[in-house]
């Protein structure tokens, strides 16, 4: 039962650090998007780009050096400290008055976010250190992850009916306070001592250059941007596809978005009975084949004008596809990521699938975006379709097939 892997203590408090940090940050996900409006008015969309711009950067940038330079810090103080800033800065936006200063403090919130993150998850492979509960601890996060999504609007929707969006920041910084509280009362394995003889350069590479050795992991970095292809169609274009496609409101909007949710939340739930009975790699080049093939069927979408009612219906079964495809490369990943990392270097590999897995949307994001804009929602359909087909390719022939197991550790990942 998925639900069994909370009986350990260590994980129970870990995982609840990370669900009430996950609806702190979607009652900032509004709030900011409120904010930016009072401070730039008709230009808040082009403010709150600018923030997710900022965001990715951080991610990519800002992680693997944080995580080399903190390499002795017990991973117990950085999650607090990451905590302690995040509420701080959630704290001080309200008070903002400029968008410069909202690019200021999103960046550091950002960035504390790019510590915690892959600190928290290098830290669960050694708290959950069976297999099996591994994989239901790993279907439980996302799942966490995919409720947040679809109820933190909510939630904030129905806050709002009863105070100003400001106090929503209160609720942010209370999430981040009660994530470090549950992390500080925790005990958490030893950090593996780290030899500070190498070079910082090399240390904050050290990551990417396992998964560029490891033929898995240059596997999982292929379907990545897959991910990001599929990802950024939805999160970029889904008011698009449904206000001025096919007619829709913003109620059509919610449930399109839910569908995608749907979709992965489905497979999560049913990620730890598949892995059992299909195994890592058909499962995720099953979940990189079915994204180009539900981004070619929303170019179809965008090509045609389907009757409203044919219309919604493809939409959605394609939406749920994209989410079920996305999970099924998304959950399974930290198994790739444990078994072909030391305890040594587990941190920098985790960081680093962290921070190049958001450097695809830096790509995908701006075609999604600009070229759907530009030149339609066709061409941008078509061009990710195309990244998502080849990455698909790229994985299946990069994995070999004769690697497909997952759970022995690789002890050369560490070079």
């Amino acid at each position: 039962m998925l639900l069994s892997v909370l009986r350990h203590r260590r994980y129970r408090r870990l995982f609840a650090a990370q669900v009430v940090a996950l609806v702190g940050t979607g009652l900032l996900t509004v709030a900011l998007g409120l904010l930016a409006y009072d401070i730039a008015g008709s230009d808040a969309g082009a403010v709150l780009g600018t923030a997710l711009a900022i965001k990715m950067v951080a991610y990519v940038a800002v992680a693997p050096v944080i995580t080399a330079v903190t390499d002795r810090v017990p991973r117990k103080v950085l999650m607090v400290s990451a905590d302690a800033v995040r509420a701080v800065i959630a704290l001080m936006l309200p008070f903002v008055g400029h968008t410069w200063q909202v690019y200021a403090l999103i960046f550091v919130l950002q960035a504390a976010s790019a510590t915690f993150t892959p600190t928290f998850q290098s830290v669960i492979p050694s708290v959950l250190e069976d297999e099996d509960e591994y994989t239901r601890g790993l279907s439980l996060s996302r799942l966490a992850y995919d409720l947040e999504s679809l109820l933190s609007p909510v939630l904030a929707a129905a806050l709002l009916t009863v105070v100003s969006y400001n106090l929503l920041f209160l609720g942010t910084v209370a999430g981040f306070a009660l994530s470090a509280a549950l992390v500080v009362t925790t005990r958490l394995p030893r950090l593996v001592p780290v030899d500070r003889s190498i070079p910082l350069g090399h240390r904050i590479t050290r990551g990417a250059r396992v998964m560029m050795d490891r033929p898995v992991l240059r596997g999982l970095l292929a379907m990545n941007l897959g991910v990001a292809a599929a990802t950024g169609l939805v999160v970029v274009n889904t008011v698009v596809y449904v206000r001025d496609l096919l007619g829709g409101s913003n109620t059509g909007v919610a449930l399109a978005l839910g569908s995608y949710g749907g979709g992965s939340m489905l497979v999560a739930l049913l990620v730890p009975r598949l892995l059992t009975r299909f195994g890592d790699r058909t499962l995720m080049l099953t979940g990189a084949g079915i994204l180009p093939v539900g981004l070619a069927t929303a170019a179809t979408i965008s090509a045609v004008d389907p009757s409203p009612g044919r219309g919604w219906a493809v939409l959605a079964v394609t939406w749920i596809g994209l989410g079920a495809g996305t999970s099924m490369i998304n959950t399974p990943a930290a198994r790739l990521l444990r078994a072909e990392s030391t305890p040594e270097s587990r941190a920098s590999v985790f960081t680093a699938q962290f921070s190049l897995s958001h450097a695809c949307f830096l790509l995908t994001y701006p075609i999604a975006g600009w070229v759907g804009a530009a030149a339609g929602q066709f061409t941008a359909a078509v061009i990710l379709t195309a990244l998502a087909t080849l990455a698909a390719t790229t994985a299946s022939r990069v994995w070999p097939a004769d690697e497909a197991a997952v759970g022995v550790e690789v002890v050369t990942a560490g070079r």
